[in-house]
């Protein structure tokens, strides 16, 4: 087992660490890349530094706090626009007590040589709890290079995690989110347009030559689909998801600050249904409500303005009466696809709208 401990304040200020870290496997990177001048202060700090991690889904299990990251690593794979660069071997599940206790590192809970479909390419997972198991959802490229949902499975919520021998049957693209709604049905938010290959699926149908749409098309729109109860499967074709703006009308694709590119994540607040999302290429973390699971939603404006790399990817969780944003930059690094995880409180206003949140300015 590989622990990281560190005291993390969270503030409406800068955010610093103190405390000691614990003995690690792999020590990817455990200094900043600050350079000399550099005046950025940054709301949040890492929350691990023995490793680089990004795509934060936190969940709550038996009063703990569990995150399912993505596991980022220096792999040599050269970058470019599809993403190929970002190649993760395994997932790390990352838990603790309380923010700002000690985060410990449960180490590998599953790793691409232990799934049997897989080609190349882990991106950002999540996880969910039923049936008295513990269930890791990861999307993959499979044998064909297109990518593809699994699970896998755990009576543990660190793992290890054992998963399926095929991937979800009707599942497709990238950033599985799953979320429990109040009456127990459990539903898949998913999709990612770039190399996330979305816009290759039209219909639920594979297109290897469709392309991403033309500044006045309307906007590709992530997907839906009902979870069955074995939390393997889907009981229905996925469905489109709309985002419209406050007079109904569909985003374009030229509305890049606002459309959705990838990082779905869902949450209700009041009885609402919070859909937030990342712009991906203007690196605004935005979010819509609704009245139902499958939405519509309407947009309501950003969440959590541009942060330091490329991406962005989050999770919003409540834990212990008060709200927390899980996401990453790329402060330990200053390369986007070694990135690093962090948290910071989250407010609502008394209309349900959420108070936007700048994670690093200049002094």
């Amino acid at each position: 087992m590989q622990i990281q401990k560190m005291a993390l304040a969270v503030t409406t200020g800068a955010v610093v660490i103190c405390g000691c870290q614990g003995t690690t496997r792999n020590n990817d990177h455990n200094t900043t890349a600050k350079k000399d001048g550099d005046t950025t202060v940054y709301l949040s700090q890492p929350i691990v530094t023995h490793i680089f991690t990004a795509d934060p889904s936190a969940h709550v299990f038996n009063d703990r706090l569990y995150i399912y990251p993505s596991h980022d690593t220096a792999t040599g794979t050269p970058e470019n626009d599809l993403g190929d660069h970002f190649n993760m071997m395994d997932y790390h599940v990352l838990s603790l007590d309380s923010i700002g206790g000690p985060v410990t590192d449960h180490g590998a809970a599953l790793h691409i040589k232990d799934i049997p479909w897989a080609g190349r390419q882990l991106w950002a997972p999540d996880a969910a709890y039923a049936n008295n198991t513990y269930y890791l959802y990861f999307p993959v490229k499979d044998k064909k290079d297109i990518f593809r949902i699994g699970v896998a499975t755990s009576r543990t919520p660190e793992g290890p995690f054992k998963a399926e021998q095929q991937p979800i049957k009707g599942s497709y693209s990238i950033d599985p989110a799953v979320f429990r709604d109040s009456n127990g049905v459990h539903y898949m938010y998913f999709g990612g347009i770039w190399g996330g290959q979305l816009q290759r699926w039209n219909n639920n149908r594979y297109d290897s030559t469709a392309g991403l749409r033309g500044p006045e098309e309307e906007a590709i729109l992530p997907r839906i689909a009902r979870l069955g109860k074995d939390m393997k499967s889907f009981t229905e074709e996925p469905k489109v998801i709309r985002i419209v703006d406050r007079n109904g009308h569909l985003f374009k694709e030229k509305d890049n600050d606002k459309r959705f590119f990838e990082a779905s994540w869902m949450h209700r607040y009041n009885g609402k249904y919070y859909f937030s999302w990342s712009t991906g290429d203007t690196h605004n973390l935005c979010y819509a409500t609704g009245d139902s699971p499958y939405g519509p939603f309407t947009y309501e404006g950003v969440l959590l303005n541009p942060v330091q790399g490329w991406t962005n990817h989050h999770s919003i969780i409540e834990y212990r009466g008060k709200w927390y944003l899980f996401y990453h930059d790329t402060q330990l690094s200053g390369k986007t696809h070694l990135r690093n995880v962090k948290v910071t409180g989250l407010k609502y206003n008394a209309d349900g709208s959420i108070q936007p949140i700048t994670a690093m300015y200049k002094q």
